[in-house]
């Protein structure tokens, strides 16, 4: 009894409780009535069984921090510094390609999208309206469950140009990007300026937003449902909002200068958030495509040059976009409104492919809590 109770790791309470469940057959001892035997193989295999077991229950453990598994999918990936779209380069795409291009290749849609902008646009756009927009779209919505494919690439153009005309987007039948820049007042080098940034921001593989989105439709949540799921986990700013933490920071460099903001920052340990990517450790391709097609005011390329030689770490996606807005002068929401625009696009393409898998995402829990009672 007590080699067993050593094999397995267990008190002899829970090897009683073993035989009791029929996980182990118990002999009496010949030479003591008040003993019992257990074979030796028995005990192995059931050992082998638990071993297996916490590497099981470990494994599950690691799945929602991003070690193991994996979700498959053929939306995204990154290779060797680059991220790419259905297996080509997103840089390269954004050189010409518009975001309903990108659309059209990420839903694989036979025909041309058009993000149309029906529904009234709200007084004050931004991103209050943007979730209220998605919020009332979602109580009403209809279940993704017996609808087809054609059926629901039309509801996701519609949901998309609804988002953008929350978010500012001017009313016309003419490219998302110019009819953002119209909205926001600025001209046609401008709006090809956001065409390249929504292009790099539509996905980025199998993020926190776009898990919520799969969860979401793995459940046969209507689709604005599931949009509206991964646009508030995306809110976040460990996540899609970290630009506006680099506005805050961006706000100090106009009234303190940059080497004070990034001298305060380091010296009280605090990160400057817009620098270092851990997919990109040479650098955030997405950031470099962007940045280098307009030149940030003095104070932000000092700000940005002082931080990446004091970190070491170059500049992300995140700071080359609070950049662009902070160089155009666009509204506060800007940041966040492109994000949120372009990977709606991304994200509805995880929901159409989640949709494929007609199966429920369902982590199991590992209980950890007080003891049972009466059990």
């Amino acid at each position: 009894m007590n080699e067993a109770c050593r094999q397995l790791g267990v008190r002899q309470q829970t090897l009683y409780a073993y035989t009791s469940r029929g996980k182990l057959e118990a002999m009496a001892d010949p030479a003591d009535s008040r003993r019992s035997l257990y074979r030796a193989d028995d005990v192995a295999r059931l050992a082998q069984r638990k071993q297996a077991g916490r590497k099981r229950e470990t494994l599950a453990s690691q799945a929602l921090s991003g070690v193991e598994p994996s979700i498959p999918t053929a939306l995204s990936t990154f290779h060797r510094g680059s991220l790419f779209y259905r297996g080509q380069d997103a840089v390269q795409l954004a050189q010409s390609g518009s975001l309903e291009q990108l659309a059209q290749l990420l839903w694989a849609s036979e025909g041309p999208i058009t993000f149309s902008t029906d529904g009234a646009k709200p007084p004050q756009p931004g991103r209050a309206a943007a979730f209220s927009v998605l919020g009332v779209l979602a109580a009403q919505g209809l279940s993704t469950q017996g609808r087809s494919p054609r059926v629901l690439c039309e509801e996701a153009q519609a949901l998309v140009g609804q988002l953008a005309l929350a978010m500012g987007a001017q009313r016309s039948a003419r490219p998302l990007h110019e009819r953002l820049a119209k909205g926001w007042k600025q001209t046609a080098a401008v709006a090809d300026l956001l065409r390249v940034a929504l292009v790099l921001l539509a996905d980025h593989e199998l993020t926190s937003s776009a898990f919520a989105t799969r969860i979401a439709a793995s459940t046969g949540a209507s689709l604005p449902a599931c949009l509206l799921a991964g646009l508030c986990t995306l809110s976040g700013p460990s996540h899609g909002d970290a630009s506006g933490q680099i506005q805050g920071h961006l706000a100090e460099v106009e009234r303190l200068g940059a080497d004070a903001v990034v001298r305060r920052h380091l010296a009280m340990g605090l990160p400057l958030a817009g620098f270092g990517h851990h997919l990109y450790p040479d650098g955030d391709p997405r950031a470099q495509a962007l940045l280098a097609l307009f030149e940030p005011s003095p104070r932000v390329a000092r700000f940005i040059q002082q931080a990446s030689a004091q970190t070491g770490l170059p500049p992300n996606v995140d700071m080359a976009l609070a950049a662009l807005v902070a160089h155009l002068n666009l509204p506060a929401d800007a940041s966040f409104g492109m994000i949120a625009i372009a990977r709606s696009v991304g994200l509805l393409a995880h929901c159409f492919e989640q949709l494929e898998v007609r199966q429920s995402i369902r982590p199991r829990g590992r209980y950890v809590g007080p003891r049972l009672v009466g059990v």
